[in-house]
């Protein structure tokens, strides 16, 4: 699939709105709604979809949440999209605290070695103070399990913030000196009703912080499966540091991506509210057809940069990320 000059073949698939945490970044100020869940698209549906859109050219998908797996039947779910012909990549991304030693041998069986666990701090009371759950232990033992059932790369995002955890970017960043660990440092997105805009910490002071406590930076080369993060590496470490920019130094230009969120709809740009409706005209009875056309459109509509950066407070996206995805 093209969009404008850019191949698209990666689609992140939210399977759920629900999560068990309730991180300061990602979940609104305000009180919202779950969705109903005849609202949410369900698995045969999604299942069809990514059926569809692998047709069309995409080879990769990535399964998000809200939290996937605090979904009922995610394994099964995953066992059936690994046998859609022409994805040749599924990666999950997860907060680690559902994970369980059968889940996480379930997924290596399956064929799902790449994950991407969000983990903010290394201080467990730090940890519950963003997430509200004391639960730092869980998810570090798992990303610990995940590491020696052989799942690489381990993939940590990081979104930091000043005041509340921007003491951890050196601690965090020290972990790729000890673990084959991608440490991806995430510049806070302002995006739906928030609190924390004011927070927000760029790539470079980031860079800077690390280089000044633990020497520099190395870059690495990018290889084909790789995200936006631009990567880096210190001295004999073997694990990576990345940065992802999407507000200092954005990557539209290189962006292979569309989303489909939990609520059936296709999202283009994480960072613009245009959305295309495709569980509707699913359950409609639309045919193959009809639903590769829907698809089309949607990418049509993809633009070709943000301007995040320039946008007032009335022009940011609505949505909030649990409902997005990520």
């Amino acid at each position: 699939m093209i969009a404008g000059t850019r191949p698209i073949n990666y689609l992140r698939i939210s399977v759920t709105d629900r999560c068990n945490f309730r991180c300061r970044y990602c979940v609104p100020c305000k009180p919202f709604e779950e969705l109903d869940h005849n609202q949410i698209a369900r698995y045969e549906e999604i299942l069809r979809i990514t059926r569809i859109a692998c047709e069309l050219g995409i080879t990769k998908v990535r399964i998000t949440g809200g939290e996937p797996f605090a979904r009922k039947g995610i394994l099964n779910f995953l066992e059936n999209l690994t046998v859609i012909d022409g994805l040749k990549d599924i990666s999950v991304t997860t907060n680690g605290s559902l994970l369980t030693r059968e889940k996480i041998d379930t997924l290596v069986t399956l064929g799902i070695k790449r994950l991407n666990f969000s983990l903010d701090t290394l201080d467990p009371v730090k940890f519950k103070t963003i997430t509200g759950k004391d639960k730092f232990q869980t998810v570090w033992d798992m990303i610990l399990l995940a590491h020696q059932k052989g799942i690489q790369p381990i993939k940590i995002n990081a979104v930091v913030l000043n005041g509340l955890n921007d003491d951890e970017i050196v601690p965090l960043a020290r972990l790729t000196r000890r673990y084959p660990f991608h440490i991806r440092f995430i510049e806070y997105m302002p995006i739906g009703e928030t609190d924390i805009k004011e927070k927000q910490i760029l790539s470079h002071e980031i860079k800077d912080r690390i280089e000044n406590h633990l020497g520099p930076l190395q870059p690495v080369e990018r290889t084909q499966n790789d995200g936006p993060a631009k990567k880096y590496r210190l001295e004999e470490a073997p694990g990576i540091i990345g940065l992802i920019t999407p507000v200092s130094s954005h990557f539209c230009s290189d962006c292979n991506r569309l989303r489909l969120t939990s609520r059936g709809t296709l999202r283009p740009c994480l960072l613009n509210n245009y959305e295309k409706d495709i569980l509707g005209p699913l359950r409609n009875n639309a045919d193959d057809d009809q639903l590769k056309e829907i698809i089309r459109t949607a990418l049509n509509k993809k633009p070709a940069a943000h301007n995040l950066s320039e946008r007032c407070v009335g022009d940011i996206p609505i949505s909030h990320m649990t409902s997005i995805g990520g």
